[in-house]
């Protein structure tokens, strides 16, 4: 096997560059996609002529409109059987995944998508394989359940996508990867998506790549709108710190990252009794309970949220407004990958990074990395009259969801029809198999909760409930 190529072609910069059939390009058209971005520049020519590709890049690179349309070219409409496989760390990148592909093949008439992951009961996955599926987007643990089970067949897959396979690596999913490639034929394309590239990512594709082509898109990230701040601030003086900046900045919403989950639950508890209303994310929380807190967050009903990397991997948050290292995080790349998030699409974002006195170490390993000198803020500029101010959305939980058929249409009704809430007091409606979750301005909130209490959608009621 030898060692991957870096790419140094000239690169088309529109879809329309590429030998695309006109109908994909249509779609592609319709869903706003005419330039494309560098990591689509750099991977699709390798990829459309079947090439194994291992890309550096991260979520909201466009990374996964780059194999997606990869993989639904190759896709032979009347074989129902599993012809492309893609692996993600988790539940919410899957989904996202699974969408995109949704959305980027419905040019094509009855191409199913099917999402297998862990935290939802296996019945329904089941049934869903038994029409059979197209395209196979899952966990690596439930994708192992399914084999094991023989529910689902892989041995006619031809494309293997493995997603923030970085992130797969420190989850433990190794053994798992290494089983399920053990059921894929050897004759197929295999990609690698990873936003850091340690040690384990370069053994991974070693063993099961095929002459990869190596892409790298300069920087992961620019910072040029991002305003970064360093805080010295020893461990015991940390949940002090932080609330002083929280009551400067007044950031409008605020990923906070911790190293471990004990410290994420350690710090929400903090900001709590400071009258802060935070969500947390960790890996000891039933997947019923993680959708909640990553909705209230993405529809403004919580402007904080806390997270391990681990538990924010495959979250795209549109305009988050600053990004906070309560812990600085041992790897240089990690730290510029978090701090990525914020300062998105051309607009203003700012990073804020606690440090102690022992961590100069690391400071130096960012500043290297950075190729620049860091920005240390004074602690005695800060000011901290300010008091803690509510979310502007309120999340109302309704006991129906896509099982019952309900759609976000049908609650937009019920909220707005017959001398209801205005239309523009109504934000995110988000739809789960056997829960709806919708976000209304907070002065509206008790209206809001009154008529659904009251009223009916699609002509059933429904428990209501405000979180």
């Amino acid at each position: 096997m030898t060692a991957p190529t870096l790419t140094t072609a000239t690169t088309p910069s529109r879809f329309s560059d590429l030998s695309l059939p006109e109908s994909l390009l249509n779609n592609l058209n319709s869903l706003g996609y005419l330039e494309m971005t560098p990591i689509q520049q750099q991977s699709l020519p390798e990829l459309l002529e079947g090439k194994d590709v291992i890309a550096k890049a991260k979520t909201g690179s466009g990374k996964t409109a780059a194999f997606a349309i990869g993989l639904i070219l190759k896709l032979k409409q009347s074989d129902f059987g599993c012809q492309a496989l893609v692996m993600c760390p988790t539940r919410e990148l899957a989904t996202q995944v699974a969408q995109e592909i949704r959305r980027l093949v419905r040019y094509q008439q009855n191409i199913k998508v099917v999402t297998l992951c862990g935290g939802q009961p296996i019945g329904p996955q089941i049934g869903s394989l038994e029409h059979g599926a197209h395209v196979v987007v899952g966990t690596p643990g439930r994708i192992q359940d399914h084999l094991r089970k023989k529910t689902l067949s892989i041995a006619r897959t031809s494309t293997l996508v493995l997603d923030e396979a970085d992130r797969m690596l420190d989850m433990g999913f190794i053994d798992a990867i290494e089983n399920i490639i053990s059921h894929l034929p050897e004759q197929r394309q295999t990609l690698l998506f990873s936003a850091t590239y340690p040690e384990g990512i370069k053994t991974l594709s070693q063993r099961f790549q095929h002459q990869p082509v190596e892409i790298t898109v300069e920087s992961t990230h620019s910072h040029e709108h991002i305003e970064q701040r360093f805080y010295h601030a020893e461990n015991t003086d940390k949940p002090a710190m932080l609330i002083k900046l929280l009551k400067h900045y007044e950031p409008e919403s605020s990923v906070i990252f911790c190293n471990t989950k004990q410290e994420c639950k350690k710090v929400g508890s903090e900001l709590y009794d400071a009258g802060y209303k935070p969500v947390v994310l960790h890996g000891d929380m039933e997947q019923k309970e993680r959708d909640q807190m990553l909705v209230r967050f993405a529809n403004q009903s919580s402007t904080l949220l806390i997270a391990t990397d681990v538990a924010a991997r495959g979250l795209d948050i549109d305009n988050l407004a600053a990004v906070i290292n309560y812990d600085l995080s041992r790897d240089p790349e990690v730290h510029v990958h978090r701090v990525g998030r914020t300062g998105r699409a051309g607009k203003k974002g700012l990073a804020l990074s606690l440090h102690t006195q022992r961590e100069q170490y690391k400071l130096d390993n960012i500043s290297d990395y950075l190729k620049a000198p860091l920005v240390f803020g004074d602690p005695k500029v800060l000011i901290e009259n300010r008091q803690p101010e509510p979310a502007p959305m309120v999340t109302l939980a309704i006991d129906g969801g896509r099982k019952h058929k309900v759609r976000p249409g049908d609650i937009l009704g019920a909220l707005t029809g017959d001398a209801g809430i205005a239309g523009d007091q109504v934000g995110k409606i988000n739809i789960f198999d056997f829960v709806a979750y919708v976000a209304v301005k907070r002065e509206s909130a008790r209206s809001a909760l009154n008529r659904l209490e009251q009223g009916r959608i699609k002509g059933r009621k429904f428990k209501v409930r405000r979180l």
